[in-house]
């Protein structure tokens, strides 16, 4: 190893140490269509809950049949690990009598927490009738859940501008949202750029960074042609000619998301969102390596 590579991996060993497992993470986590998947999600779901996080969020289907597999999966996650479960929830489906009898149900079933979305549009339809406010607010009437939404650094793609978007995020936040959770990114800045832009306009709830572990470059480029997350030029050179190597595309993803997460938290941020795309590795490598880590057992004398 060169001195100058070699000094790299020291300034980044210290700056992560300084860390000391002082930062909180929550994770993502979509419902099963299969026996094998529903495998997979489970042991994810186990590997991670040693991590002891915040809380961790299931998605949410456009259709009746994926909605009901979030419920059970958030019920079961509940009910078998003692874990906070916060279902997705979209607006754009169902009706508000829909949507308050669901809300009900969580909250009969012990379910406090909720991400309140407005969801895809279908095709042909131009304007919802709903938005996240609104469900936001409809859920704040129905009982006092702690709420999380989405917010987008980059600007969300249907916005007409960066402005607007940022207004429709504050009138999220006013209607009762505890938290904003960010699509993920890969440019810290726009992430600071853009906490700094939510504090001048008055938002004054953390803005929860979301993390994505990269393993497939490929499936990256599509998610962030869908989502408008630039994709920074160092990044193509990081995976160039990694197409047929897992491993080191692994690593190469995990270094990612850890330098991401030392720089922000030198800018103060505390709490982690991480998109774990139901697997379970590549998160709890980049959590440990973090000083997230189980507690240590201790022994009675």
């Amino acid at each position: 190893m060169g001195f100058h590579s070699a000094r790299h991996v020291e300034a980044l060993n210290q700056s992560l140490s300084e860390l000391n497992g002082d930062i909180n993470v929550s994770f993502e986590f979509f419902p099963p269509n299969s026996e094998k998947m529903e495998q997979t999600l489970w042991h994810s779901i186990e590997r991670l809950k040693v991590l002891e996080p915040k809380f961790v969020s299931v998605t949410y289907g456009a259709n009746s049949g994926t909605r009901d597999r979030t419920h059970k999966v958030i019920k079961d996650i509940q009910d078998k690990t003692g874990l906070i479960a916060a279902p997705h929830l979209t607006c754009i489906d169902a009706s508000r009598d829909e949507l308050r009898n669901i809300a009900r149900d969580y909250w009969n079933n012990g379910i406090r927490q909720i991400v309140a979305l407005r969801g895809d549009l279908p095709q042909g339809m131009e304007k919802p009738d709903m938005y996240a406010a609104d469900l936001v607010g409809l859920l704040k009437e129905e009982a006092d859940f702690d709420i999380s939404v989405a917010a987008y650094p980059e600007v969300h793609p249907e916005a007409k501008s960066a402005q607007a978007d940022l207004l429709s995020l504050k009138r999220k936040i006013d209607a009762g949202a505890s938290r904003a959770i960010t699509q993920f990114f890969f440019d810290v800045e726009s992430y600071l750029r853009f906490r700094d832009r939510c504090v001048t306009i008055g938002i004054d709830v953390e803005i929860v960074p979301g993390i994505l572990p990269v393993s497939n470059y490929q499936t990256l480029l599509k998610f962030a042609g869908f989502s408008n997350v630039r994709i920074p030029a160092w990044m193509h050179q990081r995976f160039a000619g990694l197409e047929n190597d897992q491993n080191t595309r692994n690593l190469v993803g995990a270094s990612i998301a850890m330098d991401q997460v030392r720089v922000l938290s030198r800018e103060g941020v505390k709490d982690f969102h991480f998109y774990t795309l139901n697997r379970s590795e590549l998160t709890y490598a980049i959590c440990h390596s973090l000083g997230v880590r189980p507690p240590v057992a201790t022994v009675a004398e």
